[in-house]
């Protein structure tokens, strides 16, 4: 079964104490949904007891099912919540939609840039949920994943920072978030060049051991079947282990150039 991550989004736990679950994560404004069976015993329903933030709930659940209004808390959008519903031996009910606490990506970018020291700044509003801003960069013809900061989560503006590791040329970089819904919320693409920043060359043509990189870079090494051998931040790659072939190789800002491995 796949597992909730507990930092980024509302996780539904069973402590060791029986008779209690417990829901945390941040107020999006909805309205929790139980199922509740009855008793084991036959008599009365399962669930006796439901709090939030450790406060009695007053909604009904003498029913088979019901809803805790969370509006009865005076809670903010992006506020810590935990729910607990103690319920008796013997039986369990069920949390219907639990999602409602997890974290959405809701952020709007007020303002972005890169400086000259390539310290790329970017200031967000209407943040609902602690979720990670993934910080992409243009290359190769896609975007590649290059640091991760993390979200406040809460209202008002906040104000994040990130140093990039540029490549010769023009730069665009730009930040994403995802949330349960799978679907990313992307920042518009801010670019930047470092003219310091010399083009890399590489050699030799033919390696045996090794391949030397003018200076350090990102790179990527496929074969000839598009899977990808060997990427990271160098200057160098060790290629003795790969088998004698064709491949290609991404680096710096360039794609696709090709080597025969000896």
């Amino acid at each position: 079964m796949r597992s909730i991550p507990l930092l980024l989004a509302a996780c539904l736990t069973f402590p060791a104490s029986a008779g209690v679950i417990v829901l945390e994560g941040n107020y999006q404004g909805k309205n929790i949904f139980v199922q509740n069976p009855f008793s084991e015993a036959g008599v009365g329903f399962c669930v006796f007891e439901v709090t939030v933030n450790e406060q009695i709930a007053t909604d009904e659940i003498n029913s088979s099912a019901f809803e805790i209004d969370m509006a009865n808390f005076g809670l903010k959008i992006s506020d810590k919540v935990v729910v607990k519903v103690k319920h008796k031996d013997g039986c369990t009910p069920v949390i219907l939609n639990p999602e409602v606490l997890k974290p959405k990506s809701t952020f709007d970018i007020v303002k972005q840039s890169i400086s000259s020291d390539g310290t790329y700044s970017w200031t967000t509003t209407n943040e609902t949920g602690e979720l990670p801003y993934v910080v992409e960069q243009k290359r190769w013809n896609k975007w590649v994943k290059v640091g991760e900061v993390m979200g406040s989560g809460s209202p008002g503006e906040h104000s994040y920072t990130f140093k990039v590791t540029p490549h010769s040329g023009e730069n665009t970089f730009r930040v994403k978030q995802t949330d349960l819904t799978k679907r990313a919320r992307f920042s518009e693409s801010v670019t930047y060049s470092d003219p310091s920043v010399a083009a890399v060359t590489w050699s030799p043509e033919k390696p045996k051991e090794e391949i030397l990189f003018s200076s350090k870079t990102l790179y990527e090494i496929y074969d000839q079947y598009g899977n990808i051998v060997k990427r990271g931040y160098a200057d160098k790659i060790e290629v003795a282990s790969l088998k004698k072939d064709l491949y290609y190789l991404n680096y710096d800002n360039k794609l696709g150039e090709t080597f025969i491995k000896r």
